[in-house]
Order: structure tokens, then sequence, then C-alpha cells
């Protein structure tokens, strides 16, 4: 089961984030030993990259799938490389900018803390919304997989 934490479950919206969510981090720790001291706001900036990434992937599936009343594989695939493309962009920016105050380091840091926390809890506790809901099954969660 520690294997669900890190990878979908199901089919839903919100399992899939995970492809985007989690390897960010992972990338974003191999970041942090080569960029710390060379860049600006690297905290700051890894949480704005890893916060839009499913943020954006939410927004561009919904709004792809209300247009067109379907879902459509190549535009899913294409939607994720955006994100990913959106996230790395206004991570860049932030590391590039004149250092902020660690104040926002520090909030940054809880809120990436915060989401992964989420993202643990909802995949064996998730909302009975659609975001969470399996299209193929019904179920959600790693419950409904089990």
């Amino acid at each position: 089961m520690p294997v669900a934490i890190v990878a979908a479950v199901n089919e839903s919206v919100w399992e899939h984030l995970k492809l985007g969510v989690w390897p960010a981090l992972f990338y974003s720790l191999i970041e942090y030993r080569h960029l710390k001291q060379s860049t600006n706001n690297f905290i700051v900036a890894k949480a704005i990259c890893i916060y839009l990434i499913p943020v954006s992937i939410v927004v561009l599936f919904y709004s792809y799938t209300f247009i067109l009343g379907y879902g459509n594989l190549i535009m899913d695939i294409a939607i994720f490389y955006v994100a990913i493309i959106i996230g790395q962009l206004a991570s860049y920016k932030f590391l590039n900018k004149p250092p902020l105050s660690p104040i926002f380091s520090k909030m940054a840091l809880a809120a990436i803390i915060v989401l992964f926390a989420v993202f643990v809890a909802f995949t064996f506790y998730p909302p009975h919304i659609e975001l969470f809901r399996d299209p193929i099954t019904g179920t959600y969660g790693v419950w409904g997989f089990l």
C-alpha cells in the first residue's frame, strides 16, 4: 500500500495529478542540491511549480472536456506537458527574482508539506466528488481498487 501514496490507484483526475506532483517534488530535491546556492527563492519557486502543475491540469482538463463533451487521451497528454511547462516557467521566474523575505520560504515549505499531506490523506479518504471518482468503476480512492 505505500506505493498508493505516490502512484495513481484509479483513473480519477485526482489520482492522475500524482503523476505530475510527486516527480516535481523529487526533481526539486535533486535541483536543490545543485541550485540552492546559485538562485534566489528556491523553496518559494518550487512550491509555486508544485502547486501550478495540478491546478493547470484540473483547469485545462475540465475546460476542454466541458467544451468537447468528452475526454481525449492525446489532449490529456498534451495538458500534462503544458502543466509541467507552466510550473517550470513560473519556478524559473521566481528563481531569478530578487531575494524574498525568509518568511516566504517558510510559508512555501509549509504549503508543500500541506499539499503532500492532502495527497496522502485523499488517497485513502477522498471526498465523494467528481474530481476523485474513478470514471471506470465509479469508486473513490484506494479502497475502490482493493
